[in-house]
């Protein structure tokens, strides 16, 4: 019952970010991912809090694998307010044509949503992933804190896409 209950919000998270903005130019992906240097584990440094997303207050981590089929395994966790470990198990199937930059990621079946790789550090020590009509956005890192000249060029990577930063918030990660 408790993963459900957290599945709920994410499936929300994903019909919400489903609808791009007419307005904007489109957000522009990075060029390519090589998936086998993607997977593996990330910090989430920073994040757009939205009203559907599990109450998280720290320690925010995600773990990507490849699966056979060659979409990608998701498994999220963070800490909770009364201490808890809250946990979602997702997919992220590559969108053709995309050089695996865009991704339908889908917590609960059948809702899903696009997301872009905006922003890619060349050793894999950082990424950027965001929501088409750029109302979500995270920020990882390979360590649970980035350094400031890597933070600020995730932040410019995700600024020059027109993604709202004053929206940003920063994960603790103890």
């Amino acid at each position: 019952m408790h993963r459900l209950v957290s599945a709920i919000p994410l499936a929300l998270a994903c019909i919400a970010s489903s609808s791009a903005a007419a307005d904007a130019v489109p957000v522009q992906a990075v060029r390519r991912v090589d998936l086998n240097r993607y997977v593996g584990t990330w910090y989430e440094i920073a994040n757009f809090p939205r009203f559907f997303l599990p109450k998280c207050v720290a320690d925010t981590v995600s773990e990507y694998s490849i699966n056979n089929d060659g979409t990608v395994a998701i498994e999220n966790r963070c800490r909770t307010q009364d201490g808890g470990v809250n946990q979602a198990y997702g997919t992220a199937t590559p969108l053709k044509g995309s050089d695996n930059t865009r991704m339908e990621v889908s917590f609960v079946r059948p809702f899903s949503a696009n997301f872009v790789v905006v922003g890619l550090d060349p050793d894999y020590r950082w990424t950027v992933i965001g929501s088409v009509n750029r109302k979500s956005l995270w920020i990882l890192s390979r360590t649970p804190q980035l350094p400031k000249p890597e933070l600020d060029e995730a932040l410019s990577a995700a600024g020059a896409q027109g993604y709202p930063m004053q929206q940003l918030h920063y994960t603790p990660q103890d």
